[in-house]
């Protein structure tokens, strides 16, 4: 926090450094995709020990949300899948909105690349899924498409500068991209026979989010409440409810609450005024006036930051820290006491999921990569090379959140199915993760540079002309 060490005093100061490394370290992708694997292999860990009992019961145990009539009762494991999954996906609806307002997704020919190659990402496990499950189980074949964007970008993070900024943003783009291309698979075939009234209820919560929009409300309460409200309809409507969260983060403002370009000229006739009104000797509490013009101003400057800013600043931690953790938790519970390991390592849905993702995420990705820039319909990003685009392929296999959810829709009452998807997505995952880590370690490794000759062991110029000579 960049302010005059004059308005605080030691003790202030101290607790702003605390709560800026507090902020250094829940900024850090990595620690957050390390947190989310630990919370995995705890619950793998627990999956398969005498705690799975009492996990287990307590994640079916009943809770109810609602009011009089309009109720709705769900297990911890629907909550977390369903309700907290919801916030996730707002966090997620804010990174799409910030991409398509001032980002890489603004600049349609500069997106082109990598959101076709995200294309190319998602069609191609999928058909190598739905291959090997031909006959059978092939209603998973959105699992093996999906990127975890958090946890792929913490790999990717471990190389730190040696990674080309140009690679970095065609992988957001291209995993923003592929969770768009999710989202929009699991409304669309992984939800049930709609309830037409709670649709329509559904609908009639959106276009009250949107008119708050056009209006131009910039208080976050009132979307947040219609955001809950939006949500009970969706799961009552049989719509996957995780949906609501997208949908709120594309309503809610992202322009500032203020005249930006006035600001300055507001600040500098406000301040010499509160000024004036401050009294050295006077404690701060019996100082009204001084009080209500500083209340003014604050009011004025928490409108300077647009309502998307101020949401994704609060959501951001806790779901990185809290929810997604836990998520993994509930659902990495992969219980291997008793069962078949070849069983289960052969089954088509395991090996489809697999295949899928370390074989069919690199193929689709640098597949369309290639005909695109070979065809001259678009050309590589700067500093680009063709070994990034083989480890960007690759790390576009890890897929742990949205496949793992995916998964649960799919198979939810075929127990020894749901059970080889995970497995087969854990693995997939950690395997995308060592193979793209060597690959991204050795196109990302720092040339050597030849030694150059030291004055004593240069050539004279009169050997220099005679070999030239020769």
């Amino acid at each position: 926090m960049a302010a005059s060490p004059h308005l605080f005093n030691e003790t202030q100061r101290k607790r702003i450094k605390r709560r800026y490394a507090y902020e250094v370290i829940t900024e850090n992708g990595t620690v957050s995709a390390a947190v989310m694997v630990i919370a995995a292999i705890a619950a793998v860990i627990c999956a398969n020990t005498d705690a799975y009992e009492p996990i287990h019961q307590f994640l079916s145990e009943p809770i109810g949300i609602g009011i009089g009539h309009f109720s709705a009762s769900m297990s911890v494991e629907l909550f977390v899948n369903d309700f907290l999954m919801a916030i996730f996906f707002l966090l997620v609806g804010i990174e799409l909105k910030y991409e398509m307002t001032v980002g890489e997704l603004k600049k349609p020919r500069q997106a082109l690349l990598p959101m076709l190659a995200a294309v190319g990402g998602v069609v191609v496990p999928a058909c190598i899924y739905s291959f090997l499950n031909k006959g059978g189980m092939t209603q998973g074949w959105a699992i093996p498409m999906a990127t975890d964007i958090a946890f792929a970008l913490g790999v990717l993070s471990l190389l730190g500068n040696r990674v080309p900024a140009g690679v970095r943003v065609f992988f957001t783009t291209l995993a923003i991209a592929d969770d768009l291309i999710s989202i929009l698979a699991i409304a669309i075939f992984y939800g049930h026979t709609p309830d037409l009234f709670w649709l329509a209820m559904a609908v009639l919560v959106t276009v009250l989010l949107v008119l708050l929009n056009i209006r131009q409300y910039f208080r976050l309460a009132p979307y947040m409440v219609l955001g809950l409200v939006l949500w009970f309809c969706l799961f009552k409507s049989g719509i996957h409810a995780t949906l609501a969260g997208v949908i709120v983060a594309f309503a809610v403002p992202a322009r500032s609450g203020v005249q930006l370009s006035n600001l300055s000229n507001w600040l500098q006739e406000s301040l010499p005024d509160l000024a004036d009104k401050y009294d050295d000797d006077a404690h701060v509490l019996g100082q009204h006036d001084f009080t209500r013009a500083a209340v003014g101003v604050e009011r004025i400057m928490h409108r300077v930051s647009p309502p998307l800013v101020r949401l994704e600043r609060a959501i951001s931690t806790p779901v990185n820290f809290l929810i997604l953790p836990i998520f993994a938790f509930v659902n990495a519970q992969v219980r291997l006491v008793g069962v078949d390991l070849v069983a289960l390592a052969t089954d088509p849905v395991a090996l489809g999921t697999y295949f899928g993702m370390l074989l069919g995420k690199p193929i689709g990705i640098v597949g369309v990569t290639f005909i695109l820039v070979k065809s001259g319909i678009a050309e590589l990003p700067r500093r680009v090379t063709w070994g990034h685009i083989a480890g960007v392929g690759v790390l576009g296999g890890i897929g742990f959140t949205m496949s793992i959810l995916i998964s649960g829709l799919a198979f939810p009452s075929e127990p020894f199915e749901l059970l080889a998807a995970k497995a087969a997505i854990l693995c997939g995952s950690v395997t995308a993760a060592v193979l793209g880590m060597l690959v991204m370690s050795r196109v990302t490794r720092p040339k050597l540079r030849a030694p150059q000759p030291t004055s004593k062991d240069a050539p004279k110029p009169q050997q220099v002309h005679v070999e030239a000579a020769e």
